[in-house]
């Protein structure tokens, strides 16, 4: 079984336990999920997109981030979501069956999909559990290489800090240095880091 697989199996214990809330995807506190969505979609108002753009919300969960584009007018967002769990796929469908979900795993080279202007990817890399830093760095890394192929403008992901009083074994802490000599060596010298929104993690941006 891929490594990767153990991380799946935690959120969906989580959903089991807690239901479509914030602690089903494992998020402690609901009022820095609100920050978390902000910042993510600052990805593309940085750019000051006017006209409708593609968003694919990688590892959207229970489509949260739909709720929050819903509720705060972002009219030019044709929203799609992936996730590679099918109970999380499950509840999405079922609270927004008109809207784009795909299931499936992009490491795999027989899933297909189509390309976004945008893509986020919110808590795909901020928790590794069991995985030690070098398969997590190896997950992240394949990852991050194959999302930016799929998109047309900008991804925006986030990760823990290592300016914290203590890093957590379960969680994923990634050095600014480490990441931006990986972004510069292997995807693109254009990227913004965001470590204002006052949470012990970044969030980064990288544009085509």
């Amino acid at each position: 079984m891929k490594k990767y697989k153990e991380i799946i199996k935690h959120y969906e214990n989580c959903l089991d336990k807690h239901g479509d809330t914030h602690l089903g995807v494992d998020w402690p506190k609901e009022e820095d999920v609100f920050k978390r969505y902000k910042v993510m979609m600052e990805l593309m108002t940085l750019k000051k997109d006017t006209y409708n753009v593609t968003l694919l919300d990688f590892g959207c969960g229970t489509a949260h981030l739909l709720d929050y584009i819903t509720k705060n007018g972002f009219s030019n967002v044709i929203y799609s979501g992936l996730d590679i769990s099918e109970k999380f796929v499950a509840v999405c469908k079922g609270k927004y069956p008109e809207t784009s979900f795909y299931c499936g795993d992009v490491l795999n080279p027989n899933f297909k999909l189509p390309a976004f202007d945008y893509i986020v990817m919110n808590g795909v890399f901020t928790e590794k559990r069991e995985l030690t830093f070098e398969e997590m760095w190896d997950y992240f890394t394949q990852i991050i290489t194959k999302v930016y192929s799929l998109c047309k403008k900008g991804v925006a992901f986030n990760v823990m800090s290592k300016q914290v009083d203590w890093e957590r074994v379960d969680l994923f802490h990634v050095s600014l240095d480490m990441l931006s000599s990986f972004l510069c060596l292997n995807v693109t010298r254009d990227f913004v880091i965001r470590n204002d929104y006052g949470l012990y993690e970044y969030t980064v941006y990288i544009y085509k």
